[in-house]
């Protein structure tokens, strides 16, 4: 194989992820030629529908992943926090990268931080995750639903319809856009769990040995053990974007410590967990820690939670 495809969405933040990649995989492999597939997906097209309400995160793979399986591409690049827990047959993940920040953000033109914003502060974001926990740290806040990609947010956030935006650290460092706005603050996790894969990149490919060994030199092993804690939790709560999980798992030495939390969209229930182990646990740890969520009524609450975005946020 002299030249790899890579299948990916328009958007400054997927284009820059797949050229990040195509640079990685040149470096690697001298004479490999890549090139980008540019795609529009469904996900892009909907902006002004909750994606909760039109099938969640696999809007923005579905497209790619046909392509791939037409013979078209052989490779897509996803934000792994977008990237649904099961693949269709012929395709695998095979790469997790280095993770950036894992935290989530405060974007605002006005104000510093979270504790900054007047009571009442109009706060962007269509997560039902981060609409849980903000709503669970400041009760006051008035939270509107925001969609478009990362330039479409901030632009929305400079025209004045919201006080403050939360979005991934992550993304923010690749774009360069920390001073675009006025105030970038990252939120501790103390405040706001992220999500399940956060500030990683996913490699799904076309299923051969060829195709694998060309993109395997890019997984991190430290990346691969926390997601893969993290992944299994939701799994194994069968949630997806329709509910709110935040789920962060940290290597810290010989040991990792993951926490957990789920509830209503409204912050007004939830169910926290923490745990740790040694690093070779971790094909267990995840798991583990969704059956003790699941022991406190956790799969009867996440009902509740979807019942309730469905037919009362969106």
């Amino acid at each position: 194989m002299k030249k790899l495809i890579i299948a990916t969405r328009g958007s400054k933040l997927a284009l820059w992820q797949s050229e990040y990649v195509k640079e990685c995989l040149m470096k690697a492999h001298p004479g490999l030629e890549v090139e980008l597939n540019i795609m529009v997906t469904k996900g892009d097209k909907i902006l002004d529908t909750p994606l909760a309400k039109i099938g969640g995160k696999g809007l923005f793979t579905k497209e790619l992943e046909e392509s791939m399986l037409r013979g078209e591409s052989h490779i897509a690049v996803h934000s792994l926090k977008d990237v649904p827990m099961e693949f269709p047959e012929g395709l695998k993940l095979s790469v997790i990268t280095k993770r950036e920040d894992v935290r989530d953000a405060m974007l605002s033109e006005k104000y510093a931080s979270l504790d900054a914003l007047p009571h009442g502060a109009v706060v962007g974001t269509t997560s039902l995750r981060r609409r849980m926990q903000l709503l669970k740290y400041r009760p006051d806040f008035t939270i509107k639903n925001l969609r478009g990609n990362v330039n479409t947010r901030i632009r929305k956030l400079k025209e004045g319809e919201f006080d403050a935006i939360i979005l991934a650290s992550a993304g923010i460092n690749r774009l360069g856009l920390s001073s675009e706005v006025r105030y970038f603050a990252p939120i501790s996790k103390e405040i706001m769990i992220p999500a399940s894969g956060q500030a990683a990149l996913g490699i799904e490919i076309v299923d051969t040995p060829e195709v694998e060994t060309f993109v395997s030199v890019l997984n991190d092993q430290s990346a691969i053990i926390e997601t893969k804690v993290e992944r299994d939790f939701v799994t194994m709560l069968e949630g997806g974007c329709q509910v709110p999980i935040g789920v962060n798992a940290e290597l810290q030495g010989e040991a990792i410590h993951v926490k957990a939390i789920i509830g209503l969209p409204d912050g007004s229930e939830m169910i926290c967990e923490a745990m740790q182990g040694a690093v070779e646990e971790y094909t267990t740890l995840g798991k583990k820690l969704a059956q003790a969520v699941l022991d406190r009524g956790a799969k009867a609450l996440l009902l509740r939670a979807e019942k309730i975005a469905l037919e009362e946020i969106f």
